[in-house]
């Protein structure tokens, strides 16, 4: 699969192929501010459930790859943090880190290789999984972080579908995005965030931008909506809108806005 012209699935198809879509009422609680050993746990209690294999086992089997029964999905490996750009970055909030943590994915592996991220984050009902991502992007940058800055921050600019690793004063790409954005060999965090706060500072919760409605929804508890490619400008829950392959309503993911979506990379369901 191209995964430039991968799209997320609607959230009709999305609720037909799960049969959870009462799951994407359930009303967002504040996320965690760190992974502890508690939190890594229940997420992966969460993705390893026979529940969610089975929602698996219907993901993988989705476009006729493997079959729903020897598809055999598995959780391999512990639940990692999963951080965005933080909004309160891009305000200028005094002392606000680059990024802030979103959710824990766990890997999911289909018995023919497929893998996928699920996601998971803590709701009313408790820890769940709330999307369902092809690709392995959030293990793979954040192995690449570690050895491009070992216990740095590995974050993703959505807006542009960006991961980068900041460390002290430096932030150094981790993709092709990254780099067209920042260069090959990185930026200054003050420049960063020189960076992002002309592309984003306007947009901002409260701003024109946000009160005209021209960001999406970003009501936490708003019903999950699917990105479609080219969605163009919003399409993003949170505080601000952002690139497709984000959590509707079923998290409050408060990812930093975007002038628009330039192309929605992989596919995806929401729970």
């Amino acid at each position: 699969m191209n995964r430039r012209a991968s799209a997320l699935v609607t959230a009709t198809f999305a609720a037909t192929l799960l049969g959870l879509a009462p799951q994407a009422s359930a009303a967002p609680v504040p996320q965690p501010q760190s992974a502890t050993a508690e939190t890594r746990a229940a997420a992966h209690q969460a993705a390893a459930a026979p529940d969610s294999l089975a929602t698996l086992s219907r993901f993988f089997s989705r476009e006729g790859k493997v079959s729903l029964t020897a598809a055999q999905p598995r959780i391999e490996g512990d639940a990692i943090p999963v951080s965005y750009l933080s909004p309160d970055f891009v305000a200028g909030k005094a002392g606000a880190p680059v990024a802030r943590l979103e959710f824990l994915a766990s890997r999911a592996v289909a018995s023919d290789g497929q893998q996928a991220a699920l996601w998971t984050a803590k709701t009313a009902a408790g820890w769940q999984v709330v999307n369902i991502a092809t690709g392995d992007d959030e293990f793979r940058y954040a192995q690449l972080g570690a050895a491009k800055l070992p216990g740095g921050t590995v974050f993703r600019e959505p807006q542009i579908d960006a991961w980068y690793v900041a460390q002290g004063g430096s932030v150094l790409p981790l993709d092709e995005d990254a780099v067209r954005a920042v260069g090959a060999g990185g930026t200054t965090l003050a420049a960063y965030r020189a960076r992002v706060v002309t592309a984003y500072g306007d947009k901002l919760p409260g701003s024109a931008y946000a009160k005209g409605g021209k960001a999406g929804g970003f009501a936490p508890t708003e019903a999950a909506a699917a990105a479609v490619p080219d969605a163009g400008p919003g399409a993003g829950p949170g505080g601000l809108p952002l690139a497709g392959g984000a959590v509707a309503g079923a998290l409050a993911l408060g990812a930093v806005g975007a002038l628009g979506v330039r192309r929605v990379r992989r596919r995806g369901v929401r729970v």
